[in-house]
């Protein structure tokens, strides 16, 4: 790519110019190579990794079609020259790409292909985009540069391609961006996604008074963009919010949020699944927030939060900050020039909430328009925020590392009848929001980036912490000495660490149908053996075997589990507060690790710690203030077969952890090299044959009571394999396997959408989308043609999956012809070709 290369209008949208999604995680984010992040503009784009498509972008939470952001982008600031310039990610109005169906337009693009594609790695082990440089379990990376420059005026096609003040083309910075996010499934950090850039000078001259931004543009609301419940929207901006632990001392978050004015409340109360609102749509509420910031940017910028309107054209402005805009207004700031003010303009707005608290002597703020109090205050349709700060230089070959993070919370609303507050009394509105959930995510985002408390680069310094007093005495000089204080590491030291307390990793597993039911295989070795980056320790602590009709996290339901047997140790603390209790310090104690200690010896059999309650507690011997009780950590189902329902494939394999990898043996191995000690297997009977099942299983840990980090379990669909349950007993033996079809005759009477067989987990879409015929007990490899009784060809299905696939014996037909009609009430033939050419026949009903 030439710098200031021109190029003609239809170049700007570049072939490997595309969009994919953060998906593993509880927050769903589209992700572009153009510098934009999070757009829902147009019905669909597509996921040019996996071809999925993305109508969403920040959906949250995933599977809820529940959106809140309409579109992100950054933009990067600067003098160059005598010229200041203004590069961003999505350039143009937003109303004008939504209406007239352009793509999004940018002043960021990606390089020809293969060096501008967006790259996919994984740091999960078997998985197909598994890398070992991997940061997290979905790594997005892409470069783009802002060096392109259309050929022609295209203010004829849409009015954002020239600049509103200069009437000009855009005006490169000559900067290159490689952009790497990340995205995480765990309990605790599966709520953001993390963004690490790096801007760099491609240019020959250095540009000054260097700045970044984050435009993001709110649209909150369920199910799609046309819904008139998108447009009533609020912003703002936390500064600080207070740690948890009990001296409440406050972090610093710099946190700007967007959200629905009230979460949508229907029939005076808030609810999770769609329910018709009277206008012939489904709606629910949104009742959650989504929030951007600054993890980690140049040393001591200063950070600015700026929030405007485009209709009617209003912002705050600051009295000794005022700028003529030239727009007739003081909000939208058109033009490079109004833009790179904003960026630097050093104002934190006051949120739009506390609009009509702006009188007309305040020292401080312009006062507002009063015929835009009620709007501006209560939520609307055109809000739109920057989160930026200013650097100094960057020179030619320079690069400035900068990270963000957008993050997700949820239960924002408590109150369904909180927007009566507004505009009137702000303050009683904030009371009813709840932003512990955000502020907790923000929280945990930064420190993933940079972990509180390690010394990474081995200088001596680990970083920041604080210490909460909790009782202290008077001594005789009259200073008060600390008797119990608590120390909270709550900042990094600075070097980025990019590690997230992980719960093992998730077992390896094999799935095999069987008659009317489901063989389930799996091997530990890595769950079992893997120490957890936090705590340093082996902190395995068990399998979940789930089961589930279809592939949303919320349908699984818990069939078996297995946890090593284990107890959590109570301590007696004199000093906690308010009042004396009990604590839970430890990590749990193994039986023999409880006998060893507190017991005659490590074989004292009569030891049992679960005889010991708060009500009669252990003393330790000679230091009667030492009380201890103890309690089973998790159920204790730790006998493979017996109280567990999960069964070792090889009860005789040795343990590998006890004797020397030079004496392994082949014999310790499976045939496909997996060791036998770490080999599970679970049976699953008398279940459906004629639907398809999901099956998972999930490997947890005890999790880190001292750091307050709750038991994590993998992630339930990360292995889930769908599978269909065998359907004759025939099935087991020869290659001449009979195919069957079903439900044969299809009838529209039977309800199946109703009864459970048809449309599990997409409730939003119609009947006639989700009707299915089966074809059951097929060869791996065949071709299923549909014919009428005329012998005219009405489907052909190309079936090809390999044998190894639980679901290669079945296929489906979605009763659409090859013309893409729906098909209508009749007999049909169809035919199996095999691949060695052999053939079955038969015939098929359909009664609509």
């Amino acid at each position: 790519m030439v710098l200031g290369q021109t190029l003609p209008r239809e170049a700007w949208e570049l072939p490997t110019a595309c969009v994919s999604a953060h998906d593993v995680g509880k927050l769903v984010l589209g992700v572009s190579n153009k510098g934009y992040f999070g757009n829902s503009t147009l019905p669909t784009f597509y996921n040019c990794i996996n071809g999925d498509g993305i109508v969403l972008g920040s959906e949250f939470p995933k599977k809820s079609m529940i959106n809140y952001l309409t579109h992100g982008s950054i933009w990067i600031g600067g003098v160059l020259g005598g010229d200041t310039l203004v590069t961003e990610g999505f350039f143009g109005a937003f109303f004008e790409t939504l209406h007239h169906n352009h793509p999004p337009l940018s002043e960021l693009n990606p390089d020809e292909a293969p060096f501008g594609e967006i790259r996919h790695r994984s740091n999960v082990k078997g998985s197909r985009y598994y890398d070992k440089a991997a940061v997290s379990e979905q790594d997005l990376i892409a470069v783009y540069t802002d060096t392109i420059v259309a050929a022609e005026n295209l203010q004829d096609h849409h009015p954002g391609y020239r600049d509103f003040l200069d009437y000009r083309l855009h005006e490169p910075l000559h900067i290159e961006v490689t952009q790497r996010s990340y995205a995480w499934s765990s309990e605790y950090d599966e709520d953001f996604v993390i963004f690490d850039l790096s801007v760099t000078n491609i240019g020959e001259e250095t540009i000054r008074d260097f700045s970044f931004g984050l435009h993001l543009l709110p649209g909150a609301g369920y199910p799609t963009e046309t819904n008139s419940q998108y447009w009533d929207d609020l912003v703002g901006f936390i500064g600080k919010y207070p740690a948890t632990g009990p001296c409440k001392l406050m972090d610093t978050l710099n946190l700007a949020w967007l959200a629905d004015n009230d979460g949508d409340p229907i029939n005076g109360g808030f609810t999770e699944q769609p329910i018709p609102d009277g206008q012939g749509q489904l709606v629910k509420s949104a009742r959650d927030v989504i929030g951007a910031l600054f993890i980690s940017v140049p040393e001591n910028p200063s950070v600015c939060f700026n929030w405007w309107t485009t209709d009617p054209d209003f912002g705050p402005m600051m009295r000794g900050n005022y700028r003529n805009f030239q727009t007739g207004g003081i909000g939208s700031p058109e033009g490079d020039r109004n833009k790179f003010f904003v960026m630097r303009n050093g104002e934190v707005d006051y949120d739009p909430a506390y609009t009509k608290k702006i009188s007309p002597y305040d020292p401080t703020w312009l006062y507002p328009d009063q015929q835009w109090f009620d709007l501006n205050a209560k939520g609307g349709p055109t809000f739109e925020c920057l989160l930026s700060f200013e650097d100094g230089f960057l020179t030619p070959g320079g690069s400035l590392p900068i990270t963000f993070a957008i993050v997700a919370g949820e239960n924002l609303h408590k109150d369904p009848y909180n927007l009566q507050n507004l505009p009137n009394n702000p303050d009683a509105y904030y009371a009813n929001l709840d932003f512990s959930d955000l502020a907790k995510n923000a929280q945990m985002a930064k420190w993933i980036y940079d972990n509180p408390g390690i010394d990474t680069d081995g200088d001596g310094y680990a970083g920041e912490y604080r210490v909460c007093v909790l009782d202290s005495i008077l001594d005789n000089d009259s200073n008060w000495i600390a008797t119990a204080a608590e120390t909270t590491w709550y900042k990094g030291d600075g070097v980025p660490d990019w590690k997230a307390a992980l719960p093992p990793p998730t077992p390896k597993m094999w799935v095999t149908p069987t008659f009317k039911g489901i063989q389930i295989r799996f091997n530990g070795q890595e769950s079992e053996t893997t120490k957890d980056i936090f705590t340093h320790l082996n902190d395995f602590e068990g399998y979940r075997v789930y089961i589930s009709r279809d592939d949303r996290v919320q349908s699984y339901s818990l069939l078996a589990t297995y946890d090593i047997e284990n107890y959590d140790k109570y301590i007696w603390n004199e000093e906690k507060q308010p009042d004396p209790g009990w604590d839970l310090l430890d990590f749990p104690m193994t039986m023999q690790q409880i006998r060893c200690t507190y017991g005659a010896s490590c074989n004292d059999s009569l030891f049992d710690p679960l005889r010991y309650r708060p009500s009669q507690p252990y003393q330790l011997p000679n230091f009667p203030e030492s009380l201890f009780y103890w309690v089973k950590h998790e159920w204790n189902v730790s006998e493979f077969g017996v109280t567990s329902d999960i069964k070792k494939r090889f009860p005789g394999a040795r343990d590998p952890t006890k004797v020397s990898a030079d004496s392994l043996t082949p014999n310790d191995y499976t045939d496909d090299g997996y060791l036998k000690f770490f080999e599970y297997e679970y049976t699953i009977e008398n279940i459906l044959p004629t639907v398809p099942y999901y099956v998972s299983v999930t490997a947890f840990d005890f999790g880190w009571p001292k750091s307050n980090l709750e038991p994590l379990e993998t992630s339930i669909t990360q292995n889930a394999q769908q599978v269909y349950p065998n359907l004759i007993d025939s099935a087991f033996g020869g290659d001449n396997k009979q195919v069957v079809v079903y439900p044969n005759p299809y009838r529209i009477d039977q309800k199946y959408r109703s009864r459970g067989f048809e449309g599990l987990g997409e409730e939003d879409r119609s009947n006639e989308r989700l009707r299915r015929i089966h074809f059951a007990n097929l060869p791996p490899k065949c071709i299923i043609r549909i014919f009428s009784l005329d012998g005219d060809l009405v489907r052909e299905i190309h079936h090809d999956k390999s044998p190894s696939d639980p679901t290669s014996s079945n296929e489906e037909w979605g009763l659409v012809s090859r013309n893409g009609l729906a098909v209508v009430s009749g007999l049909y033939y169809w035919v199996v070709e095999s691949d060695d050419g052999t053939t079955q026949m038969g015939k098929l009903a359909i009664i609509l």
